[in-house]
């Protein structure tokens, strides 16, 4: 469509724009001329440089790609400015000020000028849809590039590091005089929401409104995370801002992206399990339709209430940082995970029904986990679990009269990992920590392990299956909840019970296992032991080119911390009765459980204790040969990933000479 005789007024002031084919991003035809002339949000007139191109940036700000990006833009415009490249910015989006375009400028480091698109005028032009979606113009007006900046970002979605630069090399062939390959390559982003007029405030007509059908809705199942000082990147609580984001909310539920919940819901029931119903969906989409009527404010229901900073209703009862300074963030590079001690000086034991792990900086925090490291010798069971921060987990409060014990005189352990996202920043996370009354526990509560670090996925590989188990429990004890980890190229995840008497239960499946949102499935019901012969689990890879996060599919892949390298882990939380019953006594006495001292096989028949053995030789096996690198029968601390020496090494090396011998190795089987 050859639109070069339209003439734009853009937000009042003073942009002209004439183009040719704007949805082709090579259209044939006459070339018209681009002319802008912008004012920042300040309201300072700009006027742009004759350029041999121009790169036109839809941007937003609070789109979490727009400010990821924002730096990368600043940076092609520094390499290309004095090229004769100019870049400007345009936002579109109903939901951004001027105020808050200049602070967005400001935080991402923008130089170039960014306007705002108030009418959407300009959006209409470029037919743009998304935020960041570049056009490369040059100077007679033709656009010779639209599309994304890079394949790095998608939403959901973070590789390593770009295999595509797809502006950078529009701008360097349009330079060399040379054509574009890829003109036009899909926007990624945030959707641009089209604005309707008349406003969608007049809600004469409209059957569906904000105040009486749609907030109800958001409050329901959005506006946990979706406001202020809480994970999402942008609040929902606001008409105007809601406004906004409307096509873009129905792309990401339709898509199952929100609210973020990756259990099968045919097997399970879950505590705080996300779904949201399709009559909720469809409201929504006819709110839309109708042309997002406001309604009347009398219809609107409260906001709902939370405690700010914390998941819980209550503050905790004690806050303790890392450490009393900053962890400084480079703007880039691999950072390594970063181990802190501290010493919150418990001269007693203490039972803690919730801890809450908060980031200080969540942009750069991808998780954070806080072990107990208790003194030696103490009488401690499972992995030292407190709590952890990681996208998309929210808090759990133990069920009643359960908690976790920390012996007196233990220590805590932040285990940081940082993903810098191109500017230097500082971090100081922080746990807080909900107590319990001793009297009042009746269950304590730890966390035990299931891994595999002896794998290695083929290249090119789509379903690489690795096996993890988990059995010989204590009487009486319940799984309470489970959380997977894998890394980039996890897939899949599930969990079974494998009873005595043969019977296979479902507990969990994971189809589509999330890196960016890595739940705590904790069971609407917990599950009995007793009968319970292991806990199998099934982890599966894709190690294949169609993984889109996957950094590098023509090879070997084995275990790692970093998220490149994999896990293959199952964090379980179970209780045990506090105090020995009666019904435990009588089986124990009868030989019926295994004791925590004998470590004898469920039955007590020779053939069970065999088995036990063998199953506890099989273990040493098996850690022998992924730990022992060169053979000798002995496991130096520095032969173990860097994970296992913090937190695994010290509590099975019992006569702390820094290495683990058979027997060690032997006795840590045995009490698994």
């Amino acid at each position: 469509m050859n639109i070069c005789s339209q003439l734009l007024r853009y937000a009042g002031i003073g942009v002209f724009v004439c183009l040719v084919g704007m949805r082709g991003a090579t259209a044939a035809g006459p070339i018209p001329l681009l002319k802008l002339q912008l004012r920042d949000p300040a309201g300072q007139a700009i006027t742009l440089p004759p350029s041999e191109f121009t790169v036109v940036c839809f941007l937003g700000t609070e789109c979490p790609l727009a400010r990821l990006y924002g730096p990368r833009l600043e940076r092609l415009k520094d390499r290309f400015g004095d090229q004769g490249v100019t870049f400007v910015g345009v936002d579109s989006n109903a939901q951004d000020s001027p105020a808050e375009i200049a602070d967005y400028a400001k935080d991402v480091g923008l130089t170039f000028p960014i306007a705002k698109d108030a009418d959407q005028s300009v959006l209409a032009v470029f037919d743009a849809e998304r935020t960041p979606e570049v056009f490369v113009v040059d100077a007679a007006g033709r656009v010779r590039y639209r599309g994304r900046i890079d394949d790095q970002y998608e939403p959901g979605l973070a590789r390593a590091k770009p295999t595509q630069h797809d502006l950078r090399e529009a701008i360097e062939s349009l330079l060399a005089g040379e054509t574009v390959e890829h003109p036009q390559t899909p926007g990624v982003g945030c959707l641009i929401t089209k604005i309707p007029h008349p406003s969608g405030k007049d809600a004469d007509a409209a059957t569906v409104t904000f105040t009486a059908d749609v907030a109800p809705i958001l409050n329901q199942h959005c506006v946990e995370c979706h406001r202020d000082s809480e994970i999402a990147p942008f609040a929902l609580t606001d008409y105007d801002e809601v406004v906004g984001w409307g096509q873009m909310m129905l792309e990401v539920i339709d898509q199952k992206r929100m609210p973020p919940w990756h259990a099968d819901p045919t097997i399970g029931h879950f505590v705080g399990e996300r779904k949201m119903p399709e009559q909720a969906r469809d409201t929504i989409a006819r709110w839309i339709d109708q042309g997002m009527a406001e309604g009347d404010a009398d219809d609107l229901p409260p906001t709902p209430t939370w405690n700010s900073g914390w998941h819980l209703p209550t503050d905790p009862e004690l806050v303790i940082p890392m450490r009393d300074r900053p962890f400084h963030v480079p703007a880039d590079d691999v950072v390594d995970y970063q181990y802190y001690v501290v010493d919150p000086g418990w001269e007693e034991d203490r039972w803690v029904r919730a801890a809450q792990v908060v980031p200080g900086n969540a942009r750069v925090v991808h998780h954070a986990i806080v072990f107990v490291r208790p003194p030696d010798g103490s009488d401690s069971r499972g992995i030292g679990w407190l709590g952890a921060y990681v996208p998309g987990q929210r808090t759990a409060i133990l069920p009643p009269d359960h908690a976790r014990r920390i012996p007196a005189g233990s220590k805590l352990i932040f285990q940081m990992h940082y993903t810098p996202n191109g500017r230097a920043s500082d971090d100081i996370s922080r746990v807080g920590v909900w107590f319990a009354e001793p009297a009042d526990v009746t269950h304590e509560v730890f966390t035990r392990v299931a891994i595999d670090h002896d794998f290695e996925i083929p290249p090119r590989t789509e379903d690489y299956d690795v096996h993890i188990s988990l059995d010989r429990f204590d009487p009486e004890s319940r799984l309470l909840g489970v959380t997977p980890h894998m890394h980039l190229r996890g897939k899949s995840f599930q969990l079974k019970a494998q009873r005595r008497g043969g019977e296979v239960e479902d507990l969990l499946r994971v189809p589509h296992y999330d890196f960016n949102w890595q739940h705590y499935y904790q069971f609407a019901e917990s599950l009995p032991l007793d009968e319970i012969e292991s806990l199998d689990m099934t982890v599966t890879f894709d190690n294949s080119a169609a993984n889109p996060a996957n950094p590098a599919p023509e090879e070997y892949v084995t275990w790692g911390d970093q998220t490149w390298e994999e896990m293959a882990i199952a964090f379980l939380d179970v209780a045990r009765p506090r105090h020995r019953t009666r019904t435990v006594a009588r089986r124990e006495e009868a030989g019926d459980v295994p004791t925590a001292q004998s470590g004898s096989s469920a039955g007590g028949q020779d053939d069970d204790r065999l088995a036990a053995d063998q199953a506890i030789q099989s273990r040493v096996r098996k850690f022998l040969a992924a730990m022992d690198q060169d053979g000798d029968g002995r496991i130096l601390r520095e032969e173990t990933p860097l994970t296992f020496q913090k937190f695994g090494f010290r509590k099975m090396d019992r006569n702390r000479d820094g290495v683990l011998d058979h027997e060690e190795v032997e006795t840590a089987a045995a009490e698994r």
